[in-house]
């Protein structure tokens, strides 16, 4: 295993810190105190001190005893003292106790670990917080993924709850996704966290590796606490892309267009689903060959078309291809329904799955346990529905498709799909016509963070109003009347 990626090692080019020290030092008139909770080698103590000089404290942590010495040597190369950067591991200090204690005003600064929670565990790495579901995730969300978080997040976190109180400045470098989470925690929470912005830098060419990253840089004891955060294209303050915030306990990334739309955002007159989940994809997924399925494998598989079912994946739709070249084996119509049933009713079938039992016995997702034998997830009465209109979650080109059936049967889409069922295919192209509008896209162009690992999630598509969205390109009687129908368990009454 390395030992960087265990420790989400990516030491910071002196160049970089002492831009971001440039920047600080324009907007803040004193420093108190440096503070540098991860310091590696000590970039960010050496570009600091550099710019504000003996009349600041400087302290910096790291858990690597061999940067510390290397952080030393820096340091008394300028001068600076170097009994103060210690040998200490991040999550064993007491910060709101150790950061009272400083002369204030501080500025917390430096480039915690980019690896996620799930990451050290796959490596084995053991430079890890305590567990615990800190975000408040429950349930099957807690189950899936969205548990799973990035350490410099639980990180900037207990910084942040550190500082109450206290006039502070935190500039850290993170994913830009890890910034808005830590923000939106923040806000939720009634956290003190006063004017905040995002400032961008090319990670690929700072760090080498490919990923959307900033400097999230914000204050506290200002008295002044706000919600919302602007972004900046550079290390300055001269250039701002757009202003995100938090409405309705949930983040929009553009403020100023959400303001202008947000009557758009409303009731979910048709619940969202995900499409369907199983998570073997080179054993229940199909190409056609001359009548023979062939599995993802290589093999050609002779089954019954009772569990054989039409499927589209998010490439597909996000670039329009919806000719059907591919085929998903469901094992059920409902999450409960027995799967030992197919031994009788489909009995090539139910030779398959025993055959390839080793991969479906294996699958890791905690969702399977206590399930069926060869279970799928993401099924019910809705994915049956006779048509669809669905988009990918994972592309940023926000196109909605209308779906319908083939050969008898309806056209199933992947995991990282979501949909509303719909009664026909006329009715999926109305609505399908209808999210596409240009009010749509700018509504959820509001929402979206398009340097999201999955732009698009139920959530930001529940808060569209599909009946309000009607009303503004002049459909509302035909919105009304398939809204209205009862036949697929709308999520709210028409009014």
């Amino acid at each position: 295993m390395s030992h960087k990626k265990e420790f989400g090692d990516f030491q910071t080019p002196l160049s970089l810190a002492r831009r971001i020290a440039g920047l600080i030092k324009d907007d803040l008139n004193r420093v108190g105190t440096v503070v540098e909770p991860t310091c590696g080698v000590g970039a960010f103590l050496q570009a600091t001190a550099e710019l504000f000089g003996k009349s600041t404290n400087y302290r910096g942590f790291d858990v690597n005893a061999d940067y510390i010495k290397a952080a030393r040597a820096t340091l008394a190369g300028i001068g600076s003292l170097t009994d103060t950067v210690q040998q200490r591991d991040f999550y064993t200090i007491n910060w709101h106790e150790f950061l009272r204690e400083q002369s204030g005003p501080l500025l917390i600064i430096g480039n915690p670990p980019w690896i996620t929670n799930a990451g050290m565990g796959v490596i084995g790495g053991r430079n890890l917080p305590e567990k615990s579901n800190f975000q408040g995730h429950g349930g099957f969300a807690a189950k899936t993924g969205k548990a799973n978080f990035d350490i410099s997040e639980w990180m900037l976190i207990r910084l942040l709850e550190a500082i109450q109180g206290t006039r502070a400045t935190i500039a850290m470098l993170c994913k830009t996704a890890t910034a808005r989470k830590v923000l939106r925690h923040a806000w939720l929470n009634g956290l003190d966290a006063g004017s905040s912005s995002l400032h961008l830098i090319d990670a690929a060419t700072e760090f080498g590796v490919s990923v959307d990253a900033c400097l999230l840089y914000t204050h506290a004891g200002t008295g002044a606490t706000e919600s919302t955060a602007t972004v900046y294209r550079a290390l300055s303050f001269d250039d701002p892309v757009q202003t995100f915030g938090l409405s309705a306990g949930e983040l929009v990334s553009d403020i100023d267009a959400y303001r202008e739309l947000r009557d758009i955002d409303g009731s979910e007159y048709r619940r969202w689903r995900s499409g369907v989940k199983h998570d073997a994809a080179k054993v229940m997924e199909f190409t056609r060959d001359n009548g023979s399925f062939i599995n993802g494998l290589g093999e050609r598989c002779e089954l019954e078309n009772d569990y054989i079912f039409p499927l589209l994946k998010s490439s597909d739709l996000a670039n329009g291809r919806l000719g059907l070249a591919r085929h998903v084996l469901l094992t059920q119509r409902q999450v409960t329904d027995p799967t030992d049933k197919i031994k009788d009713s489909a009995p090539k079938t139910w030779r398959y799955l025993l055959d390839h039992a080793k991969q479906l016995d294996e699958r890791g997702s905690s969702i399977y346990i206590k399930r069926a034998r060869f279970a799928v997830f993401g099924v019910g009465d809705y994915s049956f529905a006779p048509a669809k209109v669905a988009i990918s979650g994972l592309y940023k080109n926000l196109q909605f498709q209308a779906v319908g059936s083939a050969g008898g049967k309806p056209v199933m889409v992947d995991d990282t799909c979501y949909f509303i069922p719909c009664d026909s295919k006329a009715e999926a192209d109305f609505f399908a016509n209808l999210l596409n509008s240009e009010k749509a896209r700018r509504f959820l162009s509001a929402l979206v963070f398009r340097d999201a690992k999955r732009p698009v999630t139920i959530e930001v598509l529940k808060r569209i109003d599909l009946k309000k969205l009607a009303e503004h390109v002049g459909q509302e009687i035909k919105a009304v009347e398939y809204l209205s129908s009862r036949s697929l368990q709308p999520s709210g009454p028409v009014k």
